[in-house]
Order: C-alpha cells, then sequence, then structure tokens
C-alpha cells in the first residue's frame, strides 16, 4: 500500500512538473499577435505587385504599385493591363475613393459597396480598409500546434474586440520560428467560414519575415482564389505627402 501510494506521488509531481514545462514553452496569443505585428506593419512602404484572378473562366492579372503609410493611408495606382491600367485608388481612415480614366470620373465607395470585390477578385474593399494590426482588433488564446508546409507552428483562435472588424474571428497557423502566419481562416460571427489564406514564399527583408505570395479563397464564390504576388517591396521609404490627396487620382 506504501509503495502505491509512493508511485501515485511521483507521477503526480511528474506529471505536474511537464504540465509547468508546457506551459511555460506556450507563448501568450496577445505576444503572437505583437510579432506578427512587428513583421506584417510598418511605418510605410511601397510595393509591386501583381494579382493573379483564378475566374470560373479566366485568368487575369492586374499588376499594381501602392504606397502605404501606417494603417490610415495608402494610394494605389493599376499598372496593367491596359483596360485598367490609370485607375486609382485612395484610402484614408475609413473611406475609399477609385478613380476610372475610361470614365474620367471619381467615385466614393462606401456602405454596402465594400462588401463587393475587388477588380473581380477573392479580396473585398472591406480587406482593404481593415486595420492589418492584429493586436489592434482582436484578443487571442493558442489552442494548439500543428505542421503547415512542414513548418511547426502555433494554431491560434483570435476573436475580435468590436463589432466594427470585419471578420469575427480568425483561426491562424503561426510559424513558430519566424512568426508569421502560414494559413488563415477568416469567419463571420455565425460561425460561417468566409475565406482562407495561404501565405508562402516568406523572406526575410529588412529585418522582418514577410510572404511574397498570398492566396486568398473567398469560400462563398466559384473560382479557384486569387495570388497576390509582391514583386519588389521596400520599408521606410519616404513617401511624397501629395499622394495622399483626392487631387493625385486625376493625375
Amino acid at each position: 500500500m506504501h509503495k502505491i501510494a509512493h508511485r501515485s506521488a511521483r507521477a503526480f509531481l511528474a506529471l505536474s512538473s511537464w504540465l509547468a514545462w508546457a506551459s511555460a514553452q506556450v507563448p501568450s496569443g496577445e505576444w503572437i499577435l505583437q510579432k506578427i505585428d512587428e513583421n506584417l506593419s510598418s511605418t510605410n512602404r511601397v510595393i509591386v505587385s501583381k494579382m493573379v484572378i483564378h475566374g470560373r473562366r479566366e485568368v487575369r492579372t492586374i499588376e499594381a504599385k501602392s504606397w502605404v503609410q501606417g494603417t490610415e493611408r495608402s494610394f494605389t495606382e493599376y499598372l496593367a493591363p491596359a483596360r485598367e491600367k490609370g485607375t486609382k485608388m485612395l484610402k484614408i481612415g475609413d473611406k475609399l475613393w477609385m478613380y476610372s480614366p475610361a470614365t474620367d470620373r471619381t467615385i466614393q465607395i462606401a456602405g454596402h459597396m465594400l462588401r463587393q470585390s475587388v477588380m473581380g477578385s477573392d479580396l473585398s474593399y472591406e480587406d482593404m480598409l481593415e486595420d492589418p494590426k492584429l493586436s489592434n482588433l482582436y484578443r487571442a488564446e493558442v489552442t494548439g500546434s500543428e505542421t503547415v508546409d512542414e513548418r511547426d507552428c502555433w494554431v491560434v483562435a483570435v476573436t475580435a474586440t468590436s463589432e466594427t472588424v470585419v471578420y469575427h474571428s480568425r483561426k491562424l497557423w503561426v510559424d513558430k520560428e519566424r512568426l508569421v502566419p502560414l494559413r488563415e481562416e477568416l469567419f463571420a460571427r455565425s460561425g460561417k467560414l468566409l475565406k482562407r489564406v495561404e501565405l508562402k514564399d516568406v523572406r526575410r527583408i529588412q529585418g522582418r519575415w514577410f510572404p511574397m505570395r498570398i492566396w486568398f479563397k473567398d469560400m462563398l464564390k466559384t473560382g479557384e482564389g486569387t495570388e497576390f504576388v509582391v514583386e519588389s517591396i521596400e520599408f521606410d521609404q519616404a513617401i511624397p505627402e501629395h499622394l495622399f490627396t483626392k487631387a493625385s487620382l486625376r493625375k
């Protein structure tokens, strides 16, 4: 009887020690979100990109250059194809304007229009307006550990802290070493899966890890999804102030 009690006590101590060790190895969800923001967010950046839209009937490619300042201001000019060339988009805070050279008109996109697709892609205008700093929008909890693309990842469940956030909750698979998401699932308040995102070709750029290819799949649309390819990206660049004005849309 004495031996059984002794073994039980040793097993309990071993289990307690393991649980304490395991707990110490798992970072908090908030810490992971901050590290993601340090990799993906910046004071400003200039991006040349290619958006490949794999629609139901055709594949279209749109090339663009964007100037992004913080989380509040961005200016994008489409470079190709010819029928889209010269289209420009300006975001200031929660407002978005688009200029079309075909009609020589500037329209403000607001209300239900923000939920529409951008150029037939799997991204909505709301996606473009959302503050990309996850730590500002969500609370997080680490729920497990899985492998994605042969990389060890933390599985992190995040829930919006405000009803105004585009996606009520997300499930993230975050690379344990580089601390960038490799996969995301985006959900509505009802729990319905709205979008799936795959982040690939993660590279070290100016001291941070950044995905150069991102696949977006709108689960409510047909088609194979939209691939966003970063051709070049430069962080902490000087951006002319005049770009972030409505007058710049018509120049």
